[in-house]
């Protein structure tokens, strides 16, 4: 982090800039630009779509004005409230607001996306700067708006060779950007391709072997450490696994749902934070994370599901309304079995995007009327999520849907969960950060490529794999992808105190008037022996609401 020179003095106030994470310097002219009153909006913007790294700058000029930005992905974070004509500021939610003032429909938020997605927060009065926005402040007069939306340019014509030429570069300089200063550093190796890329290139760059860390589960179709093994010893790595155990589960599950300023329920949280407690122990104070290779260069597998579903459109539309809407969509082809398929396939493909991830919602295919009691849902708006998730998708202009499904993610996936999984997990850990996928030269020239290249047909990230062929290992190209996915439900039906912390959780909610008792009882006792990956999922995001309440609002209920 560069501080600019101090600014000088007006009327003898002292004026403000508070920066974290910034890359490179932040002029004193460029801050006095950003806090001129006659500074108009377009130039402001300009000025913070300039600047590189991941960053939160607070700016004040002693008379009133503040300036909030956060960077493109909100990799740094910064909260604010307004009290009567004063403007506050903070890192975390909870360091402005009282904990005993919660809001419900933030609750209902959590419930739906599994976090609380900008700008709203648990904590009442208290709001998030989203990804890639700042805050003007001036005199009491508030204006929350992005600096930078995405902007999609497929070159048209663009020779494989020669950007493959450019994307290596641009990644070994990415990784290298992000290696501690005097600072031992170490990454996460899940065995995938973004965190296998980061490992090898790390051992590059560094000049020696790079220091490796795995996260394995004892549980069928949960550990992927052969994998990690496979990309450990081609890059001549320093190679540490650890087992995380259900007894592991039941030690950190309150303390890490403690730490987050706000419940937050990304299930990968534990063996994140396992994983960087491991990297501490061994003396690392710095590890670099693979996080945004599938979200900017097309990795995850509903890209490929989208289009199929896309395919629907290139049928001549007198035909599909004509013939194949009221055949499909009948109640017949609903409840006849050769035609179940067909049927979820034409209502899906009908459905626009963004509501049609909709249909892979825990929550709306649970009910909320079912999971939630009356009396809070009473106190929340249930379609304000969609809401939500609509302004953001609108927020992009003309780009393909493919395109526009990889910004929704920047924000939700990204922006709102993986990111602030893996920040705060590692710090609560004692370890900073780093996410070289996410360096601002990667992100532009992801913007440039075109669709087939990242999603050849239904070729998953073609580009990305196809230029590292050959520094990868080809079991690592072809791998299925899987992540630090955590075998929760299936331990809680093994593990007596593991299923006594969940079981005693949700019955914490039920006592505070959200869950209904007899969704709880049916949660353990009928669905979590049918489908324990897909149950379990929603106890453990019911599980860390609780704990995060019994940390921070222990006496709070409906």
């Amino acid at each position: 982090m560069t501080l600019p020179p101090p600014l000088p003095p007006t009327q003898g106030v002292a004026p403000v800039a508070e920066l974290r994470g910034i890359g490179g310097a932040l002029s004193s002219d460029t801050v006095l630009a950003l806090l001129s009153p006659i500074t108009v909006p377009a130039e402001r913007r300009a000025l913070l779509a300039g600047l590189s790294g991941s960053f939160a700058l607070a700016l004040s000029d002693g008379q009133g004005r503040w300036l909030l930005a956060v960077d493109r992905f909100a990799i740094e974070t910064l909260c604010w409230r307004v009290d009567g004509a004063e403007l506050h500021h903070a890192e975390r939610a909870d360091a402005l607001g009282a904990t005993a003032n919660l809001q419900a429909q933030a609750l209902f938020d959590y419930l739906f996306f599994h976090c609380i997605p900008s700008p709203r927060t648990a904590h009442a009065g208290v709001q998030r700067l989203p990804p890639a926005h700042y805050l003007w402040f001036d005199q009491g007069r508030i204006t929350v708006e992005p600096y930078w939306t995405p902007a999609f340019k497929p070159q048209s014509g663009l020779r494989f060779e020669e950007a493959k030429a450019e994307f290596l570069t641009l990644l070994e300089r990415a990784v290298q950007r992000q290696l501690g200063a005097d600072c031992p550093t170490a990454a996460f190796l899940s065995g995938g391709t973004d965190s296998s890329t980061v490992a090898g290139l790390l051992g590059k760059v560094s000049g020696k072997a790079p220091v490796t860390y795995s996260i394995g589960f004892d549980a069928d179709g949960y550990d992927e450490m052969a994998f990690a093994r496979i990309a450990a010893k081609h890059f001549g790595a320093d190679h540490r696994e650890y087992y995380v155990t259900p007894e592991d589960l039941v030690a950190h599950i309150p303390r890490v749902a403690a730490h987050y300023d706000q419940p937050f329920g990304n299930s990968s949280a534990l063996p994140a934070y396992s994983c960087a407690l491991q990297a501490k122990q061994d003396g690392f104070a710095r590890m670099l994370a693979g996080d945004g290779g599938d979200e900017l260069f097309g990795g995850n597998s509903r890209y490929a599901k989208q289009r199929v579903f896309g395919w629907w459109r290139q049928v001549p539309q007198p035909l599909r309304k004509g013939l194949f809407d009221p055949l499909f969509l009948s109640e017949f082809a609903k409840s006849t079995p050769g035609l179940r398929k067909a049927h979820s396939y034409v209502e899906q493909a009908n459905d626009p995007m963004p509501h049609r991830l909709l249909a892979y919602n825990l929550l709306l295919r649970l009910g909320a009327q079912t999971v939630l009691t009356p009396a809070f849902l009473a106190q929340t708006d249930a379609d304000a999520p969609m809401h939500h998730q609509q302004q953001v998708w609108d927020s992009v202009q003309g780009a393909s849907e493919l395109n526009a499904t990889l910004a929704f993610d920047w924000r939700y996936t990204l922006g709102e969960s993986d990111l602030p999984k893996v920040r705060e997990t590692t710090r609560l850990a004692g370890v900073s950060v780093g996410f070289p996928m996410l360096d601002d030269a990667l992100l532009e020239f992801s913007l440039r490529l075109p669709d087939d290249f990242k999603l050849k047909g239904l070729k998953l990230r073609w580009f990305f794999k196809e230029a590292l062929r050959g520094f990868l290992p080809d079991e690592i190209l072809t791998k299925k992808k899987q992540g630090f996915g955590l075998p929760f439900g299936v331990w809680t039906l093994r593990h007596a105190a593991l299923r006594e912390l969940a079981q005693d959780s949700v019955q914490g909610l039920v006592a505070r008037g959200v869950v209904r008792p007899e969704f709880a009882k049916a949660l353990f006792d009928e669905l979590l022996p049918q489908v324990p990956g897909y149950y379990g999922e929603m106890i453990w995001i019911l599980m860390m609401l609780e704990q995060w309440l019994r940390a921070k609002a222990p006496n709070w209920k409906i």
